[in-house]
């Protein structure tokens, strides 16, 4: 069962561009979740996502009276709404580690991600551009220590990663073969899940060729 647009409980607002929504597409995959997805242009939002979110931003998850617009806290909420597959260890240790390295990834490299994609000044975007694909080159060769980031198991951490790998060549990120070589195995790992490959927008499909 993939993200189709069936009227549901659950209702996603979801960019399809933006690697915060597609870090949510991922769990609800994982997740199986029937769901509505509304496709939203970013320049053009629809008038009631106004009324439920007082940022009127993206993403936006509603469920029935609930409404959330921090993707942290919707990944978490969905891990428990649906608790097969898990997304978080079961033992509270576990989880908080987890839970740091998605609180890494989101000041580390979403934070360079976001200058990268959305900054207008050419030297801010070059410096980040650069910190990040040092970044990632220095913390290569953690991936061969578990299957997935620091894990056994896919976590959330991974779906907040796999958007951001996902975008490297978009974003003009080349990684060098050898240094990286773990790294690069695990994201033909991800984005071989079919829950990733059901998570792609033909936008984010295009990111890519």
């Amino acid at each position: 069962m993939g993200l189709t647009a069936k009227r549901a409980g659950i209702t996603f607002y979801s960019d399809p561009s933006d690697h915060y929504s597609h870090r949510i597409r991922i769990v609800l995959a994982e997740k199986e979740a029937v769901v509505e997805l509304i496709s939203v242009n970013p320049h053009h939002k629809p008038e009631d996502l106004a009324h439920l979110n007082p940022y009127n931003s993206l993403p936006t998850l509603v469920d029935r009276d609930l409404c959330l617009y921090e993707s942290k806290v919707m990944m978490e909420y969905l891990d428990e709404r649906f608790p097969h597959p898990p997304l978080l260890p079961a033992y509270p240790a576990a989880r908080a580690l987890t839970r740091q390295l998605a609180y890494r990834i989101e000041r580390d490299w979403c934070s360079l991600v976001d200058i990268i994609l959305h900054d207008s000044n050419d030297e801010r975007v070059l410096q980040a551009r650069k910190t990040l694909r040092d970044s990632l080159i220095s913390v290569a060769p953690v991936f061969a220590e578990k299957p997935y980031f620091m894990n056994d198991e896919f976590s959330i951490a991974d779906a907040m990663l796999a958007p951001i790998l996902w975008r490297l060549a978009y974003m003009h990120i080349d990684l060098p073969e050898k240094p990286c070589k773990p790294l690069l195995r695990y994201m033909e790992r991800l984005f071989s899940r079919e829950s990733f490959v059901t998570s792609l927008t033909a936008v984010e499909r295009n990111m890519r060729h």
